[in-house]
């Protein structure tokens, strides 16, 4: 492919996607966005606290601390109103999230909290790993349960 070529294919490209990327509220992605990272780095712990991969000290702390940072990010921009399930597509964050603001940010506390404790002991030993885990799985469901819809 020449250079001209490549120009023309790279601007139809962009003139397509850019609708698409209009569509999309930057709020609703950005927040998806954070929750691949989460999830990816979880999988991390998560798959060596289940024994699907090996136990590697440095590869657990590292998904900790990169855990730990995501959660550090501030949300302010990330939740406006009519960013809920009901309001927007591409989105399970449900309604009860504004409802009840107070409770939601305690959940977010409560699971800043439990990757604040896993980051500490992430490259402790699997033992210590597996109890991490759990807090910040038990702190992921407690949101999920009340602010987050089924997957259709």
């Amino acid at each position: 492919m020449n250079f001209k070529t490549f120009l023309g294919t790279l601007a139809l490209t962009t003139a397509l996607a850019i609708p698409a990327i209009a569509d999309e509220d930057p709020a609703i992605a950005a927040r998806q966005g954070q929750f691949k990272l989460f999830s990816h780095n979880f999988g991390v712990v998560g798959g060596m606290a289940q024994g699907r991969i090996d136990y590697d000290a440095a590869m657990a702390q590292t998904a900790a601390d990169n855990l730990f940072h995501l959660t550090r990010v501030n949300q302010t921009r990330l939740w406006p109103e009519g960013t809920d399930a009901q309001s927007a597509e591409r989105t399970r964050a449900l309604p009860a999230i504004w409802d009840d603001l107070d409770d939601f940010v305690a959940k977010f506390a409560a699971l800043q909290g439990a990757v604040e404790n896993l980051q500490s002991v992430a490259g402790s030993g699997l033992d210590e790993l597996r109890a991490g885990v759990g807090q910040v799985g038990q702190a992921c469901q407690a949101c999920h349960e009340v602010y987050r819809a089924e997957s259709s």
